[in-house]
């Protein structure tokens, strides 16, 4: 049994209440709003993933709680305001998921009952169908299988469940084959723009070009089953890793990397990732 934590959210509350207090609080807490502070609460997720990716479980506690404290710094300037406070929105989270699991929770499920689906993905299915349903409850007429996708996230990750949705109504590729012709397609297309002569109209089709091959390289990670954040992470750190490693050997040869030409650093580059960096 894991060990009963020593306190509990009342003391997280306690402490944001007295951060944001206007007399004798913080002076930066005291200056901030949802729009400051929500640049913040993205970081700290993207901190979150990358803990989890370096599987440190020491950095994730800490991590989760810094998201915590986003959760709790929201809620309070909402109370601060009068719309509603962080036991509301542990109401809602709570009532959300017996709303949407109702394989789990309804009355006429037996504890420890197996879940009535086929698997994961008939689950999801039935999970985008009671959102859609709590979206029309709420007034919204937006009927489209696209309905629900925030315009809050990230690009690419919006573009995925884009994707997803359109798939779930049949508007998708059978497989990778021809998702990676759609992607030749468009390396060509971008060939053909960054040919032309320079211009406003040409730098205007030149980012959509180069958008329908992001678009299109999400989608073939998509259907390979790769996540493109984590994929894409994974290269940064690759390219990271690779050009520091070049930087200390050209250190070694009593050098810089900028005084080097082009061909010189290839060299270093082929070198890195021969000794496997």
């Amino acid at each position: 049994m894991p060990a009963a934590p020593d306190g509990d959210i009342a003391r997280l509350l306690g402490i944001m209440a007295r951060l944001r207090n206007p007399e004798g609080g913080c002076p930066w807490d005291l200056e901030q709003d949802f729009a400051s502070i929500a640049p913040y609460t993205i970081e700290e997720a993207y901190e979150v993933a990358d803990a989890i990716d370096r599987n440190d479980l020491p950095a994730l506690k800490d991590e989760l709680g810094d998201l915590l404290l986003q959760v709790v710094f929201h809620a309070r300037m909402a109370e601060e305001q009068g719309a509603f406070a962080f036991g509301d929105v542990v109401d809602a989270i709570c009532d959300k998921m017996v709303r949407r699991h109702p394989h789990v929770f309804s009355a006429s499920t037996a504890p420890g009952q197996v879940a009535s689906f086929a698997d994961a993905e008939a689950q999801t299915v039935n999970w985008e169908a009671i959102k859609a349903a709590e979206r029309k409850a709420a007034g919204e007429e937006d009927s489209s299988a696209l309905a629900g996708v925030s315009r809050g996230l990230p690009e690419w990750q919006r573009a995925v469940k884009l994707q997803a949705r359109a798939a779930r109504v049949g508007f998708d590729w059978p497989d990778t084959a021809p998702v990676i012709d759609k992607l030749h397609e468009e390396i060509d297309e971008v060939r053909v723009e960054l040919a032309a002569d320079p211009s406003p109209e040409r730098d205007a089709r030149l980012e959509d070009e180069i958008g329908d091959l992001l678009f299109v390289a999400a989608n073939l990670a998509r259907h390979a089953k790769v996540d493109v954040g984590g994929a894409l992470r994974r290269a940064n750190l690759k390219f990271e890793r690779r050009f520091r490693a070049m930087e200390a050997l050209a250190a070694e040869d009593e050098t810089t990397m900028s005084a080097l030409t082009l061909e010189q650093q290839e060299a270093l580059w082929v070198r890195v990732k021969l000794q496997g960096a």
